[in-house]
């Protein structure tokens, strides 16, 4: 298509003006064509009236011609759009704005004076955003670029969706998306509610011919607070009491995070042995099992006493399942 080639070409002056000589090989692998299509995009850009200068030898490649540089660097909406994903590029290929977002930071270097854009250089050499945790694959996210357009568009959804107790269909105002642990959640509204949806679970969306009106006065930054806000209130509980080692005392903010660290925080004394006594907030029994058990023999639970028992429970059958 002729806008899809013009697009390639300022990409192609854009790398050369902000990266120097090039390869056609290097060229090819940033602008995900084949030699031959570059060889035709130079052509083009030197009947355009583009000084572009082929060096032969070990050492050659292409480059524009000292001194020169182009104006041709206004953003399109949607590479504006694209910047505040500018330290995320994996989150930004997820989104499908991957390509964009490559031409919006090259139009953003080649703006800049040599001076800053020397240090954007810099910068984007020393700092890089993984925003997924470790040990944990990312989700499978085949829907997330649909319904990143059906945000972006106001546009209805219509989806197909798993829950943890079965599948339901739903009309959807898709609100907005957020990106939490490497985990993708659609923010939407269905009737009144406005409810979070893990997309991994998304099982089919499709788009409807109408849109809708957003909330007035909705913040997407404080409704994703509040919601966690109530998640987590909804999860705890109850308090655990557990007598703890200077093993577990060490892996505490790890294993639980700010709770774990308030809970040593707000320890009691040390013991001869070295164990202290702490308060932990926990989930229902089950889940508390679990957690408490990752701990391993590094922790006792002393309260309450159907957790004490529970995890007992549960020591003794791993015991007998392992001695037989």
């Amino acid at each position: 298509m002729p806008g899809m080639r013009a697009d390639r070409l300022l990409t192609l002056l854009l790398l050369l003006q902000n990266r120097g000589r090039m390869t056609a090989t290097e060229l090819a692998a940033e602008l995900e064509v084949s030699v031959r299509t570059v060889y035709r995009d130079v052509e083009a850009l030197g009947a355009a009236g583009v000084p572009v200068c082929a060096d032969r030898g070990p050492d050659g490649g292409y480059r524009l011609l000292d001194g020169y540089r182009t104006r041709l660097t206004g953003l399109t909406d949607a590479e504006a759009g694209s910047l505040f994903l500018s330290g995320a590029p994996g989150p930004a290929h997820d989104l499908g704005l991957g390509a964009v977002l490559a031409t919006a930071q090259l139009k953003v270097q080649a703006a800049l004076p040599a001076e800053l854009a020397e240090r954007a250089r810099r910068i984007q050499d020393r700092f890089h955003l993984d925003a997924p945790g470790w040990f944990r694959d990312a989700d499978e996210v085949p829907h997330l670029a649909e319904i990143a357009r059906a945000v972006w568009e106001q546009r209805v959804l219509h989806a197909h969706y798993r829950r943890w107790n079965g599948e339901v269909h739903r009309e959807l105002h898709p609100l907005g998306i957020v990106l939490k642990g490497g985990i993708w959640y659609l923010v939407a509204r269905t009737g009144e509610a406005v409810r979070t949806y893990r997309i991994s679970r998304f099982l089919d969306v499709r788009t409807g011919p109408g849109t809708f009106t957003r909330p007035t006065g909705f913040d997407l930054a404080a409704s994703w607070a509040e919601s966690s806000r109530r998640m987590e209130a909804s999860m705890v509980r109850g308090t655990a009491r557990l007598r703890i080692s200077p093993t577990a005392q060490r892996l505490l903010p790890a294993q639980f995070g700010a709770k774990g660290t308030r809970a040593l925080a707000e320890a009691g004394p040390p013991d001869e042995q070295g164990w202290v006594e702490v308060d932990l907030p926990v989930e229902k029994t089950a889940v508390a099992v679990h957690d408490v058990l990752r701990l391993g023999a590094e922790a006792e639970v002393l309260d309450p006493p159907e957790l004490r028992a529970a995890v007992a429970e549960t020591v003794t059958a791993l015991a007998t399942r392992y001695a037989s």
